[in-house]
């Protein structure tokens, strides 16, 4: 089958690789119809190389067709359309029981200390082959897909495989009070389906982003958007009665803008060989945090700031002091994708289309067209938002 794998910094290349098999008698095997490139892809086409081998299939946002089944996998046939959550879990242990499935016992990568294993996302989170491909393994087959209709076009239910119940989880993780104010900090997609998460709940949403086309895709939405300036925190704070957002969704991550210094080192270290970068990074790596203090100082006193983005650092500097004084409470963490599918799947199939799910897609490609992609992505031109690459032969 032909996949997208990566081969280095900002390299990434379309080869021809085996065909996946069953393994464990609990697998399944899918062909994959529509698979998007994530903003956390960015991170191992850019940072993340000291986990990652040439070779790696990428990809973790994938949804298909059942093509084959283990001999113990009873909620799945062939022919079964579904859509495959990035993190594998079990539904079964402690943690996956607790809505954590993103913390899954029984798929933690206990070598790296951490939490459920995920598809395409480097040897911090099991090394499983991604979804950007023609074919996808899925481990653990019962628990891991969400059955969806067969009368719909892929991307009403594509983002259920992430991004959608990221955001989901983004703003429950902000608990702030009915008619508030939710300030969002970047516009990318899981920025996107958040701020319309706050929209379609009747909340005040203000987002802040650099690239007017990503702005311009909220606004349609009833999103107040505004300009990454030095002055957008006392625009806003301005606008909140002098208080700040009762809450603030950071959807940046490690690809924020800022801190010349941590940009830097990050590319020091990929110079490194692997097992000393590997090293640096679990003990010293450093993020670039300008999105997470603007949403510090963003946020007003009591509030909460969510952080969905995704951040590697292991050695970064938090303004501790004020947020101690400003008495802020921080929700984070890898989203638990099958915590929140029952409730999305049927909005993703409202006819209204609450979330705009239709209408933040901005590239449609063939796999061919992966490495061009991931750059254009990456440098945010063409007004390129969404990618969405569609393997089936």
């Amino acid at each position: 089958m032909k996949a997208l794998t990566w081969q280095g910094k900002r390299k990434v290349a379309v080869q021809e690789v085996p065909d996946p098999k069953i393994e464990l008698p609990t697998d399944a095997i899918v062909k994959i119809t529509s698979s998007a490139i994530c903003g956390s892809d960015l991170h191992l086409y850019e940072l993340l190389g000291p986990f990652i081998d040439a070779g790696d299939i990428l990809g973790h946002e994938p949804m298909g067709v059942v093509v084959e089944v283990g001999a113990d996998v009873t909620q799945l046939a062939v022919g079964d359309r579904v859509v495959i959550p990035f993190n594998i879990s079990c539904g079964h242990c402690f943690m996956c029981r607790r809505g954590l499935q993103s913390q899954c016992e029984t798929t933690q990568v206990r070598e790296y200390g951490s939490g459920a294993a995920l598809f395409g996302y480097t040897k911090l989170y099991g090394q499983v082959p991604g979804g950007q491909a023609e074919y996808l393994r899925v481990p653990l087959a019962d628990y891991n897909h969400t059955h969806v209709g067969t009368e719909l076009p892929d991307d009403r239910y594509l983002f259920l495989s992430d991004i959608l119940p990221t955001a989901w989880q983004g703003v429950e993780y902000a608990h702030f009070p009915e008619g508030g104010t939710l300030a969002v900090m970047g516009l990318g997609p899981v920025g996107q389906f958040a701020a319309r998460v706050g929209v379609h709940r009747g909340y005040r949403v203000l987002a802040i982003d650099p690239v007017a086309e990503r702005r311009a895709m909220a606004e349609r939405h009833g999103v107040l958007t505004y300009d990454l300036t030095d002055e957008v925190v006392d625009e806003l704070v301005d606008l909140t009665d002098g208080r700040g957002a009762d809450a603030v969704v950071d959807a940046v991550g490690m690809e924020a803008h800022g801190n010349p210094a941590v940009r830097f080192a990050q590319n020091a270290i990929g110079l490194l060989p692997d097992a000393v970068a590997q090293q640096v990074m679990d003990k010293a790596g450093m993020d670039r945090l300008a999105s997470l203090s603007t949403a510090i100082d963003l946020v007003r006193r009591g509030g909460t700031v969510s952080i969905s983005g995704v951040y590697a650092g292991e050695a970064d500097i938090l303004p501790m002091k004020t947020m101690f004084d400003k008495q802020l409470s921080l929700r984070m963490g890898q989203c638990n994708v099958k915590r929140w599918t029952d409730e999305l799947l049927p909005l993703v199939e409202d006819p209204a289309d609450p979330f705009g799910v239709m209408d933040l897609v901005t590239h449609h490609a063939p796999l061919e067209d992966a490495p061009a992609l991931y750059e254009t992505f990456q440098k945010k031109e063409d007004g390129c938002v969404k990618v969405v690459l569609q393997p089936a032969r």
